[in-house]
């Protein structure tokens, strides 16, 4: 079930102090010469629904659709992106407000590496000057140790790369460039660096890694990977309250701290 295609009265009957909503976080950015720009949006968006698809006891929340891509520069067109603190705070106004339609545990499902230091600045923001909420979010390549292997089988620094076109093969075939992905591998250059640079003294086409050993077959099997485990995340979830009780102080502790704008 997705919030947008319900209307407010069915949104109100949804008990949703009872589910866990699922925030599909993309980007739009340039994916190299074979995979369109939104495909961390598509990525984000495909896991939120598998997993709803298997648990009724969630409900999907719009895409985050522009991330924090700054690290791609200017020079590959295509890419748009918020500030860190930007997306930090969308994050946070999301949580809000679907809070006050009940809904008060989220879980972000991230398709994007730039996307995890406001993701990581929102959820903290939350539990200290929200605590009545429950957030975290789920990085897909890094569910759990077997799709980290495969995904940075081909570098560390992925984007556009295996396993990434794997699951567009998989789930959207008829959007990627076959032609272009064969052509498309590049090295990983970060390993050696001390220090962070954007994409055009990085890559010579907006790639890190080798897209033409993707396969569907690949791609399947990671996607059914990372679906089962935001299933089991949510089902964790839905009844989870702190190991300790939480203990009673003035109100007045946090009202000096306004955390920003």
């Amino acid at each position: 079930m997705r919030w947008g295609d319900c209307t407010s009265t069915q949104i109100a009957q949804l008990e949703l102090e009872r589910r866990v909503g699922l925030v599909p976080v993309g980007a739009t950015e340039q994916h190299g010469p074979h995979l369109p720009t939104d495909t961390d949006t598509r990525i984000a968006q495909a896991i939120c629904d598998g997993a709803a698809a298997r648990c009724d006891a969630t409900i999907v929340m719009p895409a985050v659709a522009v991330g924090c891509s700054l690290g791609h520069g200017t020079v590959f067109p295509g890419t748009l992106s918020l500030f860190p603190e930007e997306l930090t705070m969308l994050l946070v106004r999301y949580a809000e407000w679907s809070a006050l339609s009940g809904l008060k545990r989220l879980i972000f499902v991230n398709a994007h590496m730039g996307n995890t230091a406001s993701l990581a600045a929102a959820t903290d923001r939350l539990r200290f000057l929200r605590p009545d909420l429950k957030s975290t979010w789920v990085d897909w390549w890094s569910a759990n140790p077997e799709i980290t292997a495969e995904v940075s089988a081909d570098g560390q620094d992925i984007h556009a790369n295996r396993a990434e076109t794997s699951i567009v093969l998989h789930l959207w075939p008829d959007v990627v460039h076959v032609d272009a992905m064969i052509a498309a591998n590049d090295e990983d250059r970060t390993g050696e660096l001390a220090f962070r640079y954007t994409a055009e003294v990085l890559s010579r086409n907006g790639v890190t890694g080798m897209p033409s050993l993707a396969t569907a077959s690949l791609g399947e099997s990671l996607y059914a990977a990372v679906v089962h485990h935001v299933v089991a995340k949510v089902r964790a979830g839905l009844s989870e309250e702190p190991p300790l009780a939480r203990p009673s102080e003035p109100v007045s502790t946090t009202q000096w701290i306004s955390g920003g704008s």
